[in-house]
Parts: structure tokens; C-alpha cells; sequence
């Protein structure tokens, strides 16, 4: 989740892997913004799924996020060209972005940035914190009692609400890309209404564009999220389910951070390449995938930069 800086990337991956299922990952110390061009054949990525940095002044690793707003649009601008180039004709573009309470068009003015080359086709709300009513969850919820489920950032102000949700903006090229929704799709919860719906025999329907997904309780930041701003796998793995994972040839995330979509790919058996610039956030990366079963692959050294292949 962090932009580059300038300097001759490396030849090789820093960790290059096999999943379970057999499908190849790399992880590349290497500003997305060359590497999308160099490692990429124009055409070859079906699915990008990645979390920017915000500006908003998170303390990461090797960037600092707090840049001019045009210098960062500007930037954002520079990372949807080269996804431009790599995406797939049918591809998608998932794009995990928040603001702040004091900034809250941020998310709005950096979509509209990539609306400049790609049409939006759907918002979705990823709900991190939810209070549900136990008057309002329905008999069959079984509450006697209000629930408070979630993790959310405590914002100390008589004027602003906590931010308990973020933006997953999802892009394509027209904005016509068919989705498998029912991938990710929840069950009826009234069992009368599969018959009285035609799309309803599998008995799920639409997750619909709001997205429940708590962060998982942590005891150590410092080993267990060493990251100031991560998504939980889940996240992409229900942006790779619901484009169809029979459709995903290569799945790419341009700000790799510590991992998590790395992750995703891995358990969904996605070729996978992901890009950063923090080395100690990748080696984080690698270490959680060999975790997860994936088998290092050593890296043949080449002279140049990878030759680009065809779009199979």
C-alpha cells in the first residue's frame, strides 16, 4: 500500500511461490508504476485489487503520505494508466479507499480521477463496525438484546461520527463487465422467498453493495498487523469471487503491503503478481504466504528486464 521512489528495480522477484493448488505468485520490490509496465503484457491482468495510500498522513514504512492534494491525484492518475495497460478488456478494478471526517470527498475526488479512464460500475460500503437494534434484526436473529459487532478507529470529537465503513470502488472499462454475484451471495432469510423468486434456486440472492467484514481481533500490532492501514484477506477474496473466478487468468495488486491479497490469491488458487516498495512490508508478505503452504520457487537472475509475453 505504499508508492515508489526512484532507482533501477530489481531483475528478479523478491519472492516468487507456488500455492497449494498450484498457481504461481511474485512479489516485486518495484514501484507499480514501472512494474505494471515491465513485468505485465498489456491485456494479461483480469482482476486488480489493491488499497492506495490515503493522504492522510499514516505513518508508513517508506512513503510520506501527506503530499499536495494535485500531487497525489496527479499520482493515483499515473497508477490507473498503467493498470489501464495491463487490464483485461472484461477486467475488473477494485479500488479500497477511505477519507477522513475533515476530508471526506477524498475517496470521491480520487475516483473521479480514475473516472478518467475507467467507467465506475459499482460502490460498495465495506462495513468494519455495525450496532444492530435487536428490534430491528428480526425474530429469527434471536436477540434479546442490542449487538455491537466490529472494529473501528475512536475519532475524539464532539463534531464527527466514528468511521466504521470504507469505499471498495469497482471499475471497468464500460462499465458492462458481468459479475458472479451469487458467489458471494447470503441465504434467503425467509425460506419462502426462493420460490417466489426466479433467480433464487440456488436459495442465495445478491450480497447486495454493502459488505459486513470485521478486522479479526488482534493481540500484538507489531507481529500480527505490522502495517498502519491493511484490509483483511476476505476483502479481495469476495472482489475475486464475485468477478468470477473462472475468468481470472492473473490477479495483480499494485500496493501489496503486508500481503493480504497475496493471501486471497493464494487460497482461491489465482496466479498472482503484487507490487511495493517497503522490503520489511514484503518480507511480512513472504512470510505469511509460506505460512499459508505456499512453496518458495528460487528466482532464475536475469540480465534485463522480464520479455513481455502474450496475454494467455
Amino acid at each position: 500500500m505504499s508508492p515508489g521512489r526512484a532507482g533501477a528495480p530489481p531483475t528478479v522477484p523478491f519472492f516468487r511461490g507456488v500455492a497449494p493448488g498450484g498457481a504461481s505468485l511474485e512479489l516485486f520490490l518495484e514501484d507499480c508504476r514501472t512494474g505494471l509496465v515491465r513485468r505485465l503484457a498489456e491485456g494479461s491482468v483480469d482482476v486488480v485489487v489493491t488499497s492506495p495510500p490515503y493522504n492522510l498522513g499514516v505513518p508508513y514504512g517508506a512513503y510520506d503520505d501527506r503530499r499536495p492534494r494535485e500531487s497525489y491525484l496527479a499520482f493515483l492518475g499515473e497508477v490507473a494508466g498503467a493498470i489501464e495497460k495491463a487490464l483485461s478488456d472484461r477486467g475488473s478494478f477494485f479500488l479500497n479507499i477511505s477519507g477522513a471526517p475533515k476530508d471526506p470527498w477524498l475517496p470521491w475526488d480520487a475516483a473521479r480521477k480514475i473516472h478518467e479512464r475507467f467507467e465506475l460500475q459499482n460502490v460498495v460500503h465495506w462495513i468494519k463496525s455495525v450496532a444492530i437494534g435487536h428490534a430491528h434484526a428480526g425474530q429469527r436473529a434471536g436477540l434479546t438484546q442490542d449487538l455491537a459487532v466490529g472494529h473501528y478507529k475512536p475519532v475524539h470529537s464532539d463534531r464527527f461520527l466514528h468511521g466504521a465503513h470504507e469505499y471498495v470502488f469497482h471499475f471497468t472499462r464500460r462499465g458492462d463487465v458481468p459479475l458472479d454475484r451469487l458467489a458471494i451471495g447470503v441465504p434467503y432469510q425467509d425460506a419462502s422467498n426462493v420460490g417466489r423468486w426466479q433467480a433464487s434456486a440456488a436459495g442465495l440472492r445478491c450480497r447486495g453493495n454493502t459488505w459486513f467484514l470485521p478486522y479479526p481481533t488482534i493481540r500484538r500490532r507489531a507481529t500480527d498487523r505490522p502495517h498502519p492501514a491493511t484490509f483483511p484477506p476476505e476483502l479481495a477474496e469476495w472482489c475475486l469471487k464475485l468477478h468470477g473466478l473462472s475468468r481470472v487468468r492473473r490477479a495483480v495488486d499494485p500496493f501489496l503491503g503486508i500481503g493480504a491479497s497475496a493471501l486471497a490469491a493464494a487460497r482461491l488458487g489465482v496466479p498472482f503478481v503484487g507490487f511495493e516498495i517497503d522490503a520489511g512490508y514484503l518480507a511480512t508478505a513472504r512470510d505469511r504466504l509460506t505460512k499459508e503452504g505456499v512453496r518458495p520457487v528460487p528466482a532464475a537472475r536475469r540480465a534485463g528486464p522480464r520479455p513481455r509475453r502474450g496475454t494467455g
